[in-house]
């Protein structure tokens, strides 16, 4: 299983080799946190000024392959050097503004995995959420009511 130690050791090495012109004014920690359907990350401020990359708990471990979290935090590197969630300039008035995310990671050299990545959510990451977030029976409530 993978832990924290290993995730922004993966984060060190993205951003030396793939990102080397972006500056990192503050302190960027990255950390396996909550398990999500329908996120695999997010970037946030958080206290000092510093900024947190939160990656899908589920992540962890073995099932999910290593190029989608390098996506992820990719991903959230972008949305930094665009000034979401960090000290640089913001670029931008959406974090996704005209498709800017998939431009840049293609530009970085993740075209061929933004492609398996597509077909990993569509055959492998259903199953994988139905394991590791099982669907919980709500239990009514029971009103009575009294005359």
């Amino acid at each position: 299983m993978r832990d924290n130690i290993w995730l922004n050791q993966r984060l060190q090495q993205i951003w030396e080799f793939l990102f080397p012109e972006v500056q990192k004014p503050n302190q960027v920690i990255a950390k396996f946190k909550g398990k999500w359907k329908n996120k695999f990350g997010h970037i946030k401020k958080i206290k000092n000024n510093n900024t947190e990359i939160a990656i899908n708990g589920i992540f962890a471990k073995d099932i999910v392959p290593e190029f989608i979290i390098d996506l992820t935090l990719g991903h959230e590197l972008i949305h930094y050097m665009h000034g979401f969630n960090s000290p640089l300039p913001k670029l931008y008035k959406h974090p996704h503004a005209g498709g800017i995310v998939t431009r840049e990671l293609k530009k970085r050299g993740f075209a061929e995995l933004l492609k398996k990545e597509k077909l990993w959510i569509k055959n492998s990451w259903p199953t994988i959420i139905k394991q590791e977030i099982p669907h919980k029976i709500k239990k009514r409530r029971l009103f009575r009511f009294f005359i």
